[in-house]
C-alpha cells in the first residue's frame, strides 16, 4: 500500500489550500473584494496584468505577450507575472492586482458561486493538456484502490475526471483517513510536489496539467496511465478568467483582450515548436523554469507517440485522434453545463452548498460572457482555424 507522510511540502500544500479554501467563501474574500472595488476605483485604465502559473495552461496569454499581440490592439501591457500556487494567482485577482488570469474551469464555478466574485470566463485557454500519471507497477486504475493519489485542487477538471474514472472501477474517493482496499485517498498538492513525491513513492499517482506528466516519462519515475483528453473529449481545463467590471465598463478594452488571446492560438496552432520554445527557462522572457524538450513532448503533436500509449492503454477512444493539447478559445455552454452537473457529483472538500441549488443551464449563461470569444473567432477565420466544426454548440463526450 501507498502511505502519504507529512513533509515541508504537503504541510505548505495544506496551508495554501486552507487560503484558497478561504478565499472562495463570501466572508473570507469579501477584504479582497473591498481591495478590488478601490483598485478599480484608482484605476479605471488600468493596463492589462495577466496572473498565471508555469503550465501549459497559461500559453495562449504568455504567447500574445511575447509576440506583441496586445500591443496590435492599442493595449499597454505589463510583463505577465508568475505565481507559485492557485492561492497567491486567485488572492492577486481578487484584489485587483491583477485582471486576466488561466483559472481552473471548476475554480471559476467557486469563484462566482462561492465567494460572490464578480468576474466572467470570455474565452477556453486550452483543450486536454493532463494526464493521470503513476507509478511504473500501476497498469489499471483499479489498481489504485487502496493507495493515495494527489490532484492539483478539489475544483479542477482532473479531479472531476479522476473520480469519474475510479468510480467506473467500483473505487470509493476519500479525502480523510486511510484508505480501504476500494477507496483512494484524494489529497491536495502543488503540482511542482508532485514529481518529487511520485519518486519517493509517497504516491501512487497523480493527476495534473503538462509539463508534470511529461516530466515524470522523461525522468523515468512514473508513467501516463491515461489522458484526461481521452476520457472526456475536447475538454477544457483552464479558461481565461476577467473582472465583470471591465466587461462592462470596458468592453473594447476587454475586446481588445480577448482578441490578443484568440490570434495567439490561432497562431499556435502553426508554430507549436515555436511555442515550446517561448515557454522554456532558455527564453528571454523566461515565463517558465521548464526545459524546451519537456515542452516540447507536450506542445509538438508529431512527438506524440500515439502507437505506444494505445498499446499502454493512454489512449483508449482512438478514433478521436486527440492532441496531447490543442488549443481553441470558445467557451462551449454545454461544457460549462456539464461540468456544474458532474460537480454536484464528485467529492470536494470544503463549502460546497452552493452546489446543491445551482442550475448548470444558469451558470452557463451567467458565468461566461462568450461575446468577445464570438467576435474574436469570426475576425481570424471562424472556428475553422482551430480545427474545429462551424458553430458554437456541440454535445459533450465522455467515456470510462
Amino acid at each position: 500500500m501507498t502511505t502519504f507522510n507529512d513533509t515541508p511540502a504537503t504541510n505548505e500544500a495544506r496551508r495554501q489550500f486552507l487560503k484558497l479554501s478561504s478565499l472562495f467563501t463570501a466572508m473570507g474574500a469579501l477584504p479582497l473584494l473591498g481591495m478590488q472595488r478601490k483598485a478599480f476605483a484608482a484605476d479605471p485604465n488600468a493596463p492589462l496584468r495577466i496572473g498565471y502559473l508555469p503550465i501549459t495552461d497559461a500559453t495562449p496569454l504568455l504567447v500574445a505577450h511575447n509576440n506583441g499581440l496586445f500591443e496590435k490592439q492599442g493595449l499597454q501591457v505589463e510583463k505577465p507575472r508568475l505565481f507559485r500556487s492557485w492561492a497567491q494567482l486567485v488572492e492577486a485577482f481578487l484584489a485587483g492586482q491583477v485582471n486576466a488570469v488561466h483559472l481552473l474551469s471548476p475554480m471559476t464555478v467557486w469563484a462566482r458561486y462561492g465567494s460572490q466574485s464578480k468576474a466572467k470566463v470570455v474565452a477556453w485557454n486550452h483543450m486536454s493538456g493532463s494526464g493521470l500519471t503513476v507509478q511504473h507497477d500501476i497498469n489499471d486504475v483499479a489498481q489504485l484502490g487502496g493507495t493515495t493519489v494527489a490532484i492539483p485542487f478539489w475544483y479542477s477538471i482532473h479531479n472531476v475526471v479522476l473520480q469519474h474514472l475510479l468510480k467506473g472501477k467500483g473505487l470509493e474517493p476519500i479525502s480523510d483517513g486511510e484508505p480501504t482496499a476500494k477507496q483512494v485517498k484524494l489529497v491536495v498538492m502543488a503540482p511542482s510536489d508532485m514529481l518529487p513525491a511520485l519518486a519517493n513513492k509517497q504516491i501512487s499517482g497523480y493527476t495534473v496539467a503538462e509539463p508534470f506528466n511529461a516530466s515524470a516519462e522523461l525522468l523515468k519515475v512514473g508513467k501516463i496511465l491515461r489522458f484526461t483528453g481521452d476520457v472526456w473529449k475536447d475538454h477544457a481545463c483552464c479558461v481565461v478568467l476577467m473582472h465583470e467590471e471591465d466587461t462592462v465598463n470596458r468592453p473594447e478594452w476587454t475586446q481588445g483582450v480577448v482578441n490578443g488571446i484568440v490570434q495567439a492560438q490561432a497562431w499556435i496552432q502553426e508554430n507549436r515548436e515555436e511555442t515550446a520554445r517561448i515557454l522554456s527557462k532558455d527564453h528571454e522572457q523566461r515565463y517558465t523554469p521548464h526545459p524546451f524538450n519537456t515542452l516540447a513532448e507536450v506542445l509538438v503533436p508529431a512527438k506524440l507517440d500515439r502507437a505506444r500509449y494505445e498499446a499502454d492503454g493512454a489512449i483508449v477512444n482512438k478514433a478521436w485522434q486527440e492532441k496531447r493539447i490543442d488549443f481553441q478559445p470558445y467557451p462551449f455552454p454545454s461544457y460549462t453545463e456539464e461540468l456544474v452537473r458532474r460537480l454536484k457529483d464528485t467529492l470536494v472538500s470544503g463549502k460546497n452548498e452552493f452546489l446543491e441549488t445551482l442550475d448548470p443551464a444558469f451558470a452557463a449563461k451567467d458565468l461566461v460572457d462568450d461575446r468577445f470569444a464570438r467576435k474574436a473567432i469570426e475576425s481570424v477565420g471562424g472556428m475553422s482555424v482551430f480545427g474545429m466544426p462551424p458553430g458554437y454548440e456541440r454535445q459533450e463526450t465522455i467515456t470510462a
